[in-house]
């Protein structure tokens, strides 16, 4: 959580935007959403992504962008989100985005090839802000990458991801419902959501 005071941002909020081109992560939020009476709503705006070691910094720094160049007047959030392979040192990380559009979950097989290590772990920073101050959540899930790209659903990594507490299938062969049952991405909006209806705020 950032170091802002939660009381800055206080004030009813039901309806947010999420600044995103990706429709399955807004597939997954507006689920999550629902599920406390919260309505949300895709903003598909480009905006700036640094890079950096660090997903929270990426985020703010995304959000700030887009507060400064292209606020909508109500409150927002931004989402980035990466897959950190502990056998590679963490990487791919906060540069999953383009690795995977240059290699692919092919291309990470290849690079784990032989590697009996399998554990990795993928992490989700959400920064909200109500137009003046900001607060970011996040969320992670533990796992291992399979062997061979398994299921035709969610996207990214999904089809290589295999969630330690699931039942052996892969992101990608989970249905949005069954993955937000135990996914980084779902587990840090959620914080957000219940974050919106807590008595803090409402």
């Amino acid at each position: 959580m950032g170091n802002r005071k939660e009381g800055a941002l206080l004030g009813k909020v039901r309806h947010v935007l999420f600044a995103t081109g990706n429709r399955h992560k807004f597939q997954e939020a507006e689920m999550v959403f629902s599920e406390y009476g919260l309505s949300v709503e895709r903003w598909d705006v480009k905006r700036l992504e640094i890079q950096s070691e660090s997903l929270e910094d990426i985020a703010r720094i995304s959000l700030a962008w887009l507060m400064r160049e292209a606020h909508p007047g109500c409150p927002f959030f931004v989402e980035d989100a990466g897959l950190f392979i502990e056998a590679l040192n963490g990487f791919p990380g906060p540069y999953s985005s383009y690795v995977f559009s240059k290699i692919g979950n092919k291309g990470v097989l290849k690079l784990m090839d032989g590697v009996k290590d399998r554990k990795a772990k993928f992490v989700s920073v959400v920064a909200f802000t109500n137009g003046e101050n900001v607060i970011v959540f996040k969320g992670e899930v533990s796992g291992f990458i399979s062997y061979n790209v398994r299921g035709e659903y969610g996207f990214g990594f999904d089809p290589i991801f295999i969630p330690e507490d699931g039942d052996g299938r892969s992101f990608a062969e989970l249905s949005v419902n069954e993955k937000n049952k135990l996914s980084h991405r779902a587990k840090a909006i959620r914080k957000l959501a219940e974050w919106l209806t807590s008595s803090k705020i409402i």
